[in-house]
């Protein structure tokens, strides 16, 4: 983990939050490498799960989140973490991840009994702070697909299966964040709720578990280091029915990386009854109460249903840690050195490729360097960099270390005949290739 935390900041991956201020814990701040990283995810997913399919819109909601929304989805009285103080020294600890009954910190037994800690944020709404006139910050993305599936389903005309799916912040107030970006205060989710029949819930939850471990190794990370966790009965959330967490073998251990849970009729249940006094008894709804329901009406019975939710739920920065993890390697050189190289997926690096002059600021080299950089960017698959360093040595290594997949040189037989030395960083072989054909192979490389 400390390499990983070196390079990061290093090569401008991530930075301590408000760092020239002694930083803030739990909070971190992404560099232009690491924001272009994150945002590669994060477009990865979302092709995967929008683009891809025709069974699945987006959604970007809000962030301020309406109190009685997470009353009655069952998050003010059940969101916390048993919080536990050293007397001695003062430190703050989870009960639930203390390994013994003394304090990790100085050692003491002179701990207080656990005692409700809820992790969700407030703030005050409008020019008067006071007990009625405050938001949270939302725990997760969740809660607003279900307050706005009347709306996506009206406006889309929706039937069943279908999805919500949305990437965006969540906040929650960590007793002990730790271990990077891996528990944070604030951080990034991408999140889809699956909206299903009743009675076809368990076979689109196996799917979907599948299905998520499939794009995890297209990311890069391999199904040797993942693990699947069934979540037991007692330790389910209060929504779940059942979960099944994609663990994965990360520096400091064995942990989530995503959760798929079988979140039943809970949610869209729970908010409908908001909406009225009649109770739901099952999740099939008459006519006439179907107006204020979260429910979908089928075509030909005219039945209206509650239906079941599946949800993956991915954490951004994790993703992030897990691919980084996955990509750094130290390989030893026939030279007897070494070089640290990022072996990331082409589609996630945050530089496609570099192009580099032969030669610091030479006209002619410049000049090509310039007009590939141009083209290639035309390309929209993510950012080219025209680096006119001079040091073609130097940049091969520094382009190994943040995962660029390629480094095109342009040197003075460019000028003759319209060729370029394109470096495979994997393999570091060079091949001369003509400058007209640049633009196929960088695609070729990134769509494979």
């Amino acid at each position: 983990m400390e390499e990983l935390v070196a390079l990061c900041k290093r090569r401008g991956f991530i930075f301590q939050s408000n760092e020239i201020y002694g930083g803030l814990q739990g909070l971190y701040d992404y560099g232009p490498l690491g924001v272009e990283l994150k945002n590669n995810l994060k477009q990865s997913w979302w092709r995967e799960m929008v683009f891809d399919r025709d069974d699945v819109e987006g959604l970007d909601a809000s962030i301020l989140t309406k109190p009685s929304v997470l009353k009655f989805s069952g998050h003010e009285d059940t969101f916390t973490d048993p919080l536990v103080d050293c007397r001695d020294c003062k430190s703050r600890w989870r009960a639930d991840q203390l390994t013994s009954e003394n304090c990790p910190s100085c050692g003491s037994s002179n701990l207080t009994d656990p005692r409700p800690f809820n992790l969700m944020f407030k703030t005050a709404v409008g020019p008067v702070e006071d007990n009625e006139s405050f938001a949270y910050l939302r725990p997760e993305t969740a809660q607003h697909i279900f307050t706005n599936f009347k709306n996506v389903v009206d406006s889309t005309s929706k039937q069943l299966p279908f999805g919500i799916a949305q990437i965006g912040k969540a906040f929650r107030n960590e007793i002990t964040p730790r271990n990077f970006v891996f528990r944070v205060r604030e951080f990034e989710q991408m999140e889809l709720e699956f909206f299903v029949a009743p009675g076809t819930d368990e076979q689109w939850h196996e799917s979907w578990v599948e299905a998520r471990i499939n794009w995890w190794d297209k990311q890069g990370v391999s199904r040797n280091n993942l693990e699947l966790y069934h979540v037991p009965e007692d330790e389910l959330a209060h929504y779940s029915k059942a979960t099944v967490d994609i663990m994965y073998k990360f520096p400091h251990g064995l942990e989530e990386l995503e959760g798929i849970a079988n979140r039943t009729d809970f949610d869209l249940g729970s908010h409908s009854k908001n909406q009225s006094e009649l109770d739901i008894q099952s999740s099939v709804l008459e006519n006439n109460e179907s107006n204020a329901r979260l429910a979908v009406q089928d075509q030909e019975t005219k039945k209206w249903t509650v239906p079941y939710v599946i949800e993956p739920s991915a954490g951004v920065d994790r993703g992030v840690l897990a691919v980084l993890n996955e990509a750094y390697k130290i390989e030893e050189l026939e030279d007897g050195k070494t070089r640290t190289v990022l072996n990331l997926k082409p589609h996630l690096s945050p530089i496609k490729a570099a192009v580099i002059p032969l030669k610091k600021n030479h006209e002619g080299l410049v000049e090509i360097a310039s007009q590939i950089k141009k083209d290639l960017q035309r390309l929209r698959f993510g950012r080219v960099l025209l680096e006119n360093s001079g040091n073609i040595g130097k940049s091969y290594r520094r382009h190994d270390e943040i995962g660029t997949p390629l480094c095109i040189t342009v040197d003075f037989d460019s000028l003759d005949d319209g060729t370029v030395t394109v470096r495979d960083r994997d393999t570091m072989q060079q091949k001369r290739i003509e400058i007209s054909k640049l633009s196929k192979y960088l695609e070729d490389l990134i769509l494979k």
